[in-house]
């Protein structure tokens, strides 16, 4: 059961970036055509350093939990010998 949480908590980080990054262009042309051409950059631009700071900060987490199961069954394999 708490394989099929951390599967689906990786699936919906996927999804998350996914959908921020797609956000992030709709936005950007969407500023383009009403406010004008630099803001519209300017939105692409910081929706893009947004969208990767945002998944990065995930997948670190992510990426710390599954260092920290791995150290935690490398221990006791260890305790066990």
């Amino acid at each position: 059961m708490r394989d099929f949480f951390i599967k689906s908590f990786e699936s919906l980080i996927a999804i998350i970036i996914i959908i921020s990054a797609v956000g992030t262009v709709i936005a950007g042309f969407a500023t383009m055509f009403s406010e004008g051409f630099f803001q519209g950059i300017a939105v692409l631009i910081f929706g893009a350093l947004y969208t990767v700071v945002l998944g990065g900060g995930l997948y670190l987490a992510f990426g710390i939990y599954h260092n920290t199961k791995r150290t935690a069954d490398a221990v006791e394999r260890m305790a066990q010998k």
